[in-house]
């Protein structure tokens, strides 16, 4: 609204710091232009010099609307359309056929209020505002004057953005704008350091983008947890009744209410993450960053503009997305991760391929929802997992309707019937040629994830990567092959793909970077939680891995069912939930595994960790008393070793 783009030749000009148009004539002539910087004017405060929280929150959206703005175009002209000296400006620069973004402040929504921050963010005092490269030139005069001096038309002639030979842009460039990436460039902005985080989602095949934050705040950690408490919910509903209360038999789920609810959620935590930047002093930008020699990038953004930045160091935190089968259909008519969490309209009969957490969180979810769902698994659940557990997870799906297509995949996908959702037909196949053909309304493929590394021009610097994965080698401090290249994240080779280990790995690498520490990312010590209806919540070493480390006689596994009170009333699921813990014998009986399948498994996990990181050991806990009715309680009871082969079914809670 009341912006118009002129067409015309390109301006391109490197400007930096000058306070006056003499100083700006002389750094033209001698070939190092420099220009007035509004982000180093002080700030001035209405009123009493107290703003409200609204207050504070409207200018924090109104300056990053005028920077959005400025980033918009090469040349950019803050005017009114009764402004006489702004008309005469935009002739001017009609004129000399000079494209120009012109941002018509009295045809805007908020026109007084852009006006009175645009003032605080130039100190100029009078209309128009003209930028050029992202940099502020002046207003009327300053802008004719340069005209008439024969200066600005040198500024058109295509003078290319050039570092100073002995210094670079920024102390810190990290590729990518997911949590890691951020909690990096904020630590590292804390020590002084000139920091810039290029973020850029690139559309999935369906069209579906998003805003800062990556995976996990997008279409990942948070939207599935909120639609797993979706499908819990609807699971308590069907408790309550013995519990005394009435519900009516026909309760029905709303998808597009959920999603817009969980979509506003995560808009409000985007918009947390770009005020979190400014404050914290970091420079952001919606570009794709690629190299283009050592030390300097390239960042292009959704509309084309291309700009170009020089830093001593770089962290590539560019993370994953899913990977497609390669097979006919696959990209036209199915969908994703990235997909389901705004999916418009509620997906009806699903097919989920694969079985990572992912396939699994998402099948639980959507039956829990109450929808019609099968998994379709080539090999094992859960690989990478605890096996014992993976399989219990199965099982209790299974129970509770999710089907289970084993040892097959698609070969095929059809779209018989367009529509929200349409109809498709799977043909699929299994190793020994069998042939299978079904029909959904959706189909989601989780087979994996592939780095995002292979088009940001790696190469030129001389970063290694993983031919096969796409993954980075990285040493015990995340730096890669090139010294001033570091990386973290799910794109790290043989590296555990969570977020908070991204998180902590941001920040530890930035402690070390600049303030001196020489503390490290632990990479086994790492608790996640897999949100299945019945949730898996895990810490250390698997069984499988724990046997392959210290070898069977020096592990001894302790476990138990148990059944929690919370359960016993709507008398569902006995004997379900299962505790295990993981001990080295030769080491005290040091824990070295823990693993859970409970509600709020990941609650339960969270607090063993702690005590899995001081070195927990059996003997510690069977001295701890438990909390009496919990299901972490079970934790402090465990006497039935696997070795023993003893009966494990609780009888009570």
């Amino acid at each position: 609204m009341g912006n118009s783009v002129k067409k015309g030749k390109v301006v391109l000009a490197d400007q930096n710091k000058v306070k006056s148009l003499s100083l700006y004539k002389a750094a033209v002539a001698a070939g190092d232009q420099y220009v007035k910087t509004p982000e180093n004017r002080p700030v001035s405060m209405n009123g009493k010099g107290r703003n409200t929280q609204e207050q504070k929150k409207r200018k924090t959206q109104l300056r990053i609307q005028i920077q959005e703005y400025i980033s918009n175009s090469d040349v950019v002209i803050f005017s009114k359309t009764t402004c006489e000296n702004c008309s005469k400006v935009k002739n001017l620069f009609d004129e000399l056929d000079v494209p120009y973004l012109a941002v018509e402040i009295d045809k805007t929504d908020s026109g007084l209020t852009i006006e009175e921050e645009l003032y605080e963010y130039t100190m100029e005092t009078a209309l128009p505002n003209v930028f050029v490269k992202e940099k502020l030139i002046g207003g009327y005069d300053q802008v004719i004057q340069l005209s008439k001096d024969g200066l600005f038309q040198k500024l058109l002639e295509g003078k290319e953005d050039k570092p100073k030979v002995d210094t670079y842009d920024f102390d810190l460039i990290v590729i990518g704008g997911g949590s890691g990436g951020l909690a990096a460039s904020k630590e590292a902005a804390k020590y002084g350091k000139k920091v810039l985080v290029l973020d850029y989602v690139i559309p999935s095949p369906v069209g579906t983008k998003w805003g800062l934050g990556g995976t996990c705040v997008n279409v990942g950690c948070i939207p599935k947890k909120l639609m797993h408490q979706a499908a819990l919910l609807r699971q308590a509903l069907k408790d309550s009744n013995k519990y005394g209360w009435q519900i009516e038999d026909n309760v029905q789920h709303n998808w597009e209410r959920m999603t817009k609810s969980i979509q506003s959620q995560i808009r409000s935590l985007n918009w947390n993450y770009r005020v979190s930047l400014i404050q914290n002093h970091v420079e952001y930008e919606n570009g794709f960053g690629e190299f283009v020699e050592a030390h300097k990038i390239k960042s292009t953004n959704p509309k084309g503009r291309v700009k170009y930045y020089t830093a001593n160091t770089f962290l590539i935190a560019t993370g994953e997305r899913p990977r497609y089968p390669g097979i006919p259909g696959d990209k036209e008519y199915c969908i994703t991760s990235d997909d389901l969490f705004s999916l418009p309209y509620c997906p009806g009969k699903t097919l989920v391929v694969g079985a990572s957490y992912v396939a699994l969180e998402c099948a639980g979810f959507l039956a829990g929802l109450g929808l019609d769902v099968t998994v379709m698994v080539r090999s094992i659940l859960l690989r990478g997992f605890d096996q014992e557990m993976a399989n219990k997870i199965g099982e209790h799906m299974e129970e509770h309707g999710v089907k289970f297509i084993k040892e097959y995949v698609p070969a095929k996908i059809e779209q018989i019937e367009v529509g929200a959702p349409g109809r498709l037909k799977v043909t699929s196949q299994s190793a020994d040629g069998k042939e299978i053909v079904e029909e959904y309304n959706t189909v989601l493929l989780a087979i994996g994830r592939d780095a995002c590394t292979r088009k940001i021009g790696l190469d030129i610097p001389g970063v290694k990567i993983n031919e096969k994965t796409g993954k980075i080698p990285v040493n015990d401090e995340e730096q890669t092959t090139v010294p001033y290249i570091y990386a973290i994240g799910d794109i790290l080779e043989n590296k555990i793909e969570l977020t908070p280990v991204a998180i902590q790995a941001g920040r530890l690498l930035a402690q070390r970077l600049y303030g001196g520490s020489t503390v490290k990312c632990d990479y086994v010590t790492v608790p996640t939680t897999v949100f299945t209806p019945l949730e898996y919540g895990a810490c250390g070493l698997s069984e499988e891995n724990a046997i392959a480390k210290y070898g069977e006689d020096n592990i001894e596994v302790y476990h138990s069912y148990f059944w929690p009170l919370e359960w016993t009333v709507p008398e569902r699921d006995s004997n379900k939930c299962y505790a295990k813990i993981i001990c080295h014998i030769k080491d005290n009986e040091r824990v070295v595994g823990f693993h859970v399948l409970s509600p709020n498994a990941g609650e339960i996990t969270q607090g063993f960790a702690v005590a899995i990181k001081c070195g927990l050991t059996k003997e510690q806990l069977d001295s701890t008393i438990g909390i009496h009715p919990v299901c972490a309680e079970i934790f402090t009871t465990l006497t039935v070793t696997k070795r023993s082969g003893e009966d494990i079914v609780q009888g009570g809670c």
